[in-house]
């Protein structure tokens, strides 16, 4: 690594920006290793002492990583750089992305009263009428509703908690395969990733007591339409996992059900254990828009209060324009309608590839959600296939962390007229990619 690209800086700030630098234009890899601190210290003219801090200021980010004898390395997905998916190549039909069918979207419409002037909302960031509909939303579901609150989306809450109730190097059990924007953004807050596999129930709950004997102070995880793999608690599933982390009073347990009324499948959710520290985020932007960056959460009381605190500190609350325009739409007959048709819709799609990848011995995951998972031998053999064939799909390699390779499929858009064309392509392709690579 030290001869394709020389760190820099007489400072620690310097040397860290330089090795920054380096990761994120691509000079230095995942697994690079960095020069020992007294090897480096000589190089640039500077103590040791400079370089040690440079290092655990960059360990504290989670750019780079410690493995004992090892040294110093670049963490395997570093803060700095991020997994969004490439660019579609022209002409090719996306199955990567992960959005809905925009036809199955209501129009959005902004209210057509706007705020007066300019005035702070601190006092009351939260419109009454929306946080009802948001309880009427939840209590069905077993989800407690005696707290709630809202976010800029999912992302939004979860990194605003984590970085309340954790510190830099503290661990947080994570699902593998996981979402990647949720991975990057644990690994950029400077945590620890524990990862615990799933299957077609969702975390298995042998993976979770391992991952929790292991110190983790909190757990992200998804009910339902888990992505990429698809899985969704059962009800044995949820009490085994809830008998896992009843012991465990101190640890924050984050619920996230992105597609929740699109999700074909009902909820099982961790909440309603009896567990101390929870949240469950639910999210609008599968069902009503992408463009509505908005979450609401029902919490614990020491979560409320710590959530809202920063939040105040930060943006103060969530545009009472935005919170009007969910209200109408959660409210809107013909909107719910709309959802309703969408749930079947994406449900039929995803079982109809199911059923045509079975049909040719092809194993398959999604029970519920928008994308189906297959395992493969070789991800860049099958996805630069799929491409000469028309199709672009998501390598798997972004969403895991020990688990085995695979790729992901978003049905949002794909009629099961063609699901039948895609998975014939899908074995032709990993029939070749066998043959020449040996699976």
């Amino acid at each position: 690594m030290a001869t394709q690209y020389g760190i820099s800086g007489t400072t620690a700030k310097g040397i860290a920006a330089s090795v920054e630098r380096g990761v994120a234009e691509g000079a230095l890899g995942p697994g690079a290793s960095l020069p020992p601190v007294r090897r480096l210290a000589d190089e640039l003219g500077v103590s040791p002492g400079t370089v040690a801090t440079a290092y655990t200021e960059l360990r504290r980010r989670g750019i780079v990583v410690t493995r004992g004898r090892g040294g110093t390395v670049v963490a395997p997905v570093p803060a700095v750089a991020s997994r969004r998916p490439p660019r579609v190549p022209e002409g090719l039909r996306d199955l990567a992305g992960g959005h809905p069918d925009p036809q199955l979207l209501p129009a959005l419409v902004p209210p057509t009263r706007l705020s007066p002037g300019a005035r702070s909302h601190r006092s009351a960031p939260r419109l009454e009428r929306l946080e009802e509909a948001v309880r009427d939303w939840l209590r069905p579901d077993g989800v407690p509703v005696e707290q709630v609150t809202f976010a800029h989306g999912a992302l939004d809450l979860v990194g605003r908690l984590l970085s309340v109730e954790l510190r830099p190097g503290d661990a947080v059990a994570m699902e593998d395969p996981g979402y990647h924007h949720l991975l990057d953004l644990v690994t950029a807050l400077g945590l620890r990733i524990v990862p615990v596999a799933v299957d077609d129930q969702g975390l298995r709950p042998e993976a979770l007591r391992t991952a929790v004997r292991s110190g983790v102070r909190a757990l992200v995880c998804s009910p339902r339409a888990q992505n990429p793999w698809g899985g969704c608690f059962s009800e044995a599933r949820r009490d085994e996992l809830v008998e896992v982390l009843r012991g465990e009073p101190d640890l924050l347990v984050v619920e996230n059900d992105h597609a929740s009324a699109v999700a074909d499948a009902p909820l099982w959710s961790l909440t309603s254990g009896g567990l101390s520290r929870w949240v469950h985020v639910r999210t609008v932007s599968k069902f009503l828009g992408t463009d509505l960056r908005w979450a609401a959460a029902a919490c614990d009381p020491v979560t409320l209060a710590r959530h809202d605190g920063r939040l105040l500190l930060t943006s103060g609350w969530v545009s009472h324009l935005l919170q009007e325009t969910v209200y109408r739409l959660l409210t809107d007959d013909d909107t719910r309608a709309l959802v309703t048709r969408a749930r079947e819709t994406y449900a039929r799609r995803r079982a109809a590839l199911l059923r045509e990848l079975a049909v040719r011995g092809l194993a398959a995951h999604g029970a519920s959600g928008m994308n189906v998972w297959v395992p493969v031998g070789d991800e860049s053999a099958v996805v630069n296939g799929l491409r000469s064939q028309g199709w672009w799909v998501a390598a798997g390699a972004r969403f895991r962390l020990a688990s085995q390779p695979g790729v992901r499929i978003s049905v949002a858009e794909l009629e099961p007229v063609d699901a039948a064309r895609l998975a014939s392509d899908f074995a032709a392709v990993l029939g070749e990619s066998e043959a020449t690579y040996g699976g």
